[in-house]
């Protein structure tokens, strides 16, 4: 029985069509994989499912019967529940006030918090989620923020979950309890929509996969009857590489030099201690390590956004340890940092404002006190077009763009700085395989010019295919150092995890 079908769904917006005459139907008790580009449509297509938008044109049905959902609140009722990318929590709330807020349990007109607690604990243990009810949302990591989610539609009593690409901000680790968490959910006779781009995932987990490109069903297929090679041509319409083409590195001079750095985190802890590292122009090396090592604090200080406790950061032998972001980056810093929404645009600016964020003020784009803004909207144009950004138009909000392209915008701006040091942090999380293709082909081509790349990667694959030299680190420390040619994902494994390999290689 189709637990979910929706025909003929049209959704526009000004300027786009997202999506276009869309089938999807999913079968009861199975997981199906939603796979598209950046901006295909997948997600305002689950977001009608939802409630949050309503459609053109279409029919949805829910368990073979037509239905209406004109909120979350009706989708609610029908058992549809969505896990957002961006996850909807309050903050210095608890697990458990958070999961009950707008359905709270109530006795002699009071919320009844030892029954709330109770029951979420119970759900907790009945699908393997392991969450402490009493925990505060700010205090814990972003798994488990994304297990609250999880557990806030099954306290609404969700029969079908829609899971809006949940592995994007995950670790490896992380990433294997939510399969093991999306297995236990199906075994109970919940029905899982799984959107993403990560073919890897689909080929481990899922049973049945539809594609959608460019807002357009391209068609549905069992899992095991494809390959990853056949998902990504029906994903982007063309062959993709899935291997990373590059010359032997010519490193140059250092260019990036960190002496005994030591860097606390937000609670006043030691993340980074006594760290010393070397960059040389025309080499990209590798940040790998499990999420909370200090690779997140090292980077941070590097580009000035957070302020060293002892050592020294030195960028062609100039010292910038003291100096704020802005002086970094006019230094020839690009960053492209880990949170796309915090760190990397301002969302409720146009794409072409987000553009110029660190050169507003510098010529062509100012005169004076005043912005020329049809300079600016023409600069915008021609990255959007070179890094196949997709937007309505320059003048778009930030929030209105998907994540992928959201980070791709983010991208176009730091790489077309032909900054001297570009620090890329997570840079193709959230985007699909022709976007990553894209992605690691400007990286190269920033090493082969002579620039030097430090990138930090949970992906141990993108860290294998790109680095030159790969620097693990361990309770903010580097644990060692591998050569990409003779290493594996089992070495750089053991030394995330505090171990020793054999053979590693000196950092110079």
């Amino acid at each position: 029985m189709n637990a979910v079908e929706m025909r003929g769904i049209t959704k526009r917006f000004p300027g786009i069509v997202a999506n276009d005459q869309v089938h999807l139907s999913v079968n009861q008790g199975e997981i199906h994989a939603l796979l598209g580009e950046n901006g295909a449509g997948k997600s305002t297509l689950m977001n009608i499912l939802f409630g949050l938008y309503q459609p053109d044109e279409g029919e949805i049905f829910i368990r073979e019967k037509p239905v209406k959902i004109t909120g979350p609140t009706k989708a609610a009722a029908l058992g549809i529940g969505m896990v957002h990318q961006h996850f909807m929590l309050v903050e210095p709330f608890t697990v458990t006030e958070n999961i009950i807020l707008g359905a709270e349990p109530t006795s002699r007109g009071c919320i009844d918090r030892h029954r709330a607690e109770r029951e979420v604990r119970e759900i907790s243990e009945k699908y393997g989620l392991r969450v402490d009810p009493t925990a505060r949302i700010r205090d814990i990591s972003v798994g488990m923020q994304q297990r609250v989610e999880i557990l806030k539609t099954l306290y609404r009593g969700a029969e079908v979950l829609i899971f809006d690409e949940p592995t994007a901000v995950l670790s490896p680790q992380e990433i294997d309890e939510l399969m093991e968490i999306m297995e236990n959910l199906v075994r109970e006779g919940k029905t899982i929509i799984f959107i993403t781009h990560k073919l890897k995932e689909i080929m481990r987990i899922c049973d049945t996969v539809t594609v959608i490109r460019r807002g357009k069903t391209i068609g549905s297929t069992s899992v095991k009857g494809t390959s990853e090679q056949e998902l990504a041509s029906m994903m982007v319409g063309r062959e993709v590489s899935f291997s990373v083409n590059k010359q032997e590195s010519r490193p140059g001079k250092t260019v990036l030099k960190v002496q005994s750095l030591t860097v606390k985190d937000s609670r006043g802890v030691e993340a980074v201690r006594g760290l010393d590292l070397e960059v040389r122009a025309g080499e990209i090396v590798g940040l790998a390590g499990v999420d909370g090592n200090g690779q997140s604090e090292l980077l941070e200080a590097i580009t000035g956004l957070r302020k060293a406790h002892a050592g020294d950061i030195l960028l062609n032998g100039e010292a910038i340890t003291r100096l704020q972001p802005r002086a970094i980056a006019r230094r020839g810093v690009g960053h492209i940092p880990e949170d796309r929404q915090k760190r990397g645009l301002v969302l409720d600016f146009s794409i072409g404002e987000n553009m110029v964020l660190q050169t507003y003020d510098q010529t062509p784009f100012a005169k004076g006190f005043l912005l020329r803004y049809p300079e600016i909207f023409r600069h915008a144009k021609r990255l959007i077009e070179d890094f196949d950004v997709r937007t309505p138009d320059e003048q778009t909000h930030a929030r209105a763009l998907s994540g992928g392209n959201q980070q791709k915008a983010i991208i176009a701006r730091e790489v077309d700085r032909d900054p001297d040091l570009l620090i890329a942090a997570q840079p193709t999380r959230g985007l699909d395989v022709g976007a990553i293709e894209f992605i690691h082909r400007r990286l190269v081509e920033q090493r082969d010019k002579g620039k030097a790349v430090l990138l930090m990667s949970l992906e141990l694959d993108e860290i294998l295919k790109l680095s030159d030299r790969i620097a693990v680190m361990y309770g903010g420390r580097i644990a060692g150092w591998l050569n990409p040619k003779t290493t594996n994902e089992e070495e750089i494994g053991l030394l995330m995890a505090g171990g020793k390999v054999g053979e590693e290689v000196a950092q110079g």
